[in-house]
């Protein structure tokens, strides 16, 4: 028997050591050179034309929805965008990176998942490291370049309505 409590990791916890098994299968079964890269340059390309393309709008929409929802937590908390604040504060851009990841960490994970029911599919096989980087480029990379702007924006509206008259 344990003693004390047994430690749940957490969701970005989860989603980068899936990231990171991923990558490395990927490696592993069908290596990296030109001839990997073209394919998944093509494949990407190609695939808002084939099964499946709602979630080339759908994932990108859930993951800039969530991310005017943290803009705006983050102007009414007086925090610097999320972007800029990653740029610019490198002692606290793992924290930024780690906390966009937990917004996001649905979204990335059903990117994943819905890359391998795609894959499986359409090219009857997985290529492991494909799931990673459609998942990062429609789940997470959305929510980071719409989260600076969306608080902005909230800043602006906030600092209007305070200097307007109140009736």
């Amino acid at each position: 028997m344990m003693a004390g409590k047994m430690r749940v990791p957490s969701l970005p916890s989860v989603i980068l050591a899936l990231a990171a098994v991923l990558v490395a299968t990927g490696i592993i079964l069908h290596g990296v050179g030109v001839i990997t890269l073209r394919r998944v340059w093509f494949d990407l390309i190609e695939r808002p034309d084939q099964r499946m393309a709602f979630r080339f709008i759908l994932q990108p929409a859930m993951s800039v929805s969530l991310a005017i929802r943290d803009g705006i937590r983050d102007a009414r908390a007086g925090r610097p965008p999320f972007f800029w604040a990653v740029m610019t504060e490198p002692g606290k851009r793992a924290r930024q990176l780690h906390e966009g990841l937990a917004a996001t960490g649905r979204v990335v994970l059903l990117a994943m998942v819905l890359d391998t029911v795609f894959q499986i599919l359409v090219y009857h096989t997985f290529y492991p490291s494909e799931a990673v980087i459609v998942a990062v480029l429609l789940g997470y990379l959305p929510y980071v370049i719409f989260r600076g702007p969306a608080a902005r924006v909230a800043y602006r509206r906030l600092a209007g309505s305070a200097l307007r008259p109140k009736a």
